[in-house]
């Protein structure tokens, strides 16, 4: 590990999904192939609270899709505890802006996370500088499945 790069989580991933049940997942599928339709209906089947963000979609597993993080209803916006991540790694920073602007404005959320394959260092420093826990390049159904929530 070289000196310049960032840890993948500042919170124990266990730990987030043992404490947070209401989930924005950014880049949520309508596509039940994909592992963005198939992770979040797997936490949705486990007791966890989906909010969709997805612009192409009014609806994903049943629930009604938002077009981005910033477009929340504020009632809703400040449920959110954990923000899940489907979308290419280039396009984390972006995210973790909508997220740091929704903490200033709700005390929310309170974990990033990225999914499988995901990350970024940028988003890393950005999230780090603003205090919000992350998770990056770790499944929220394997962490689930693998440990004793």
């Amino acid at each position: 590990m070289t000196q310049t790069q960032i840890p993948s989580s500042t919170i124990s991933p266990q730990e987030a999904l043992r404490r947070y049940k209401v989930i924005a997942v950014v880049g949520a599928s309508k596509n039940p192939e994909k592992e963005a339709y198939k992770v979040p209906l797997y936490m949705k089947q486990h007791g966890y609270q989906i909010i969709p963000i997805n612009p192409t979609a009014d609806q994903i597993l049943d629930e009604k899709a938002y077009p981005s993080l910033l477009g929340l209803p504020p009632e809703l916006a400040n449920k959110i505890e954990l923000v899940d991540v489907f979308r290419p790694s280039e396009e984390l920073p972006e995210v973790a802006q909508q997220v740091i602007e929704m903490r200033k404005k709700f005390g929310r959320p309170f974990v990033f996370w990225a999914q499988l394959g995901l990350e970024n260092e940028e988003a890393k420093r950005m999230l780090s500088k603003n205090g919000i826990p992350y998770v990056m390049n770790a499944c929220l159904r394997v962490i689930h499945r693998t440990s004793v929530l």
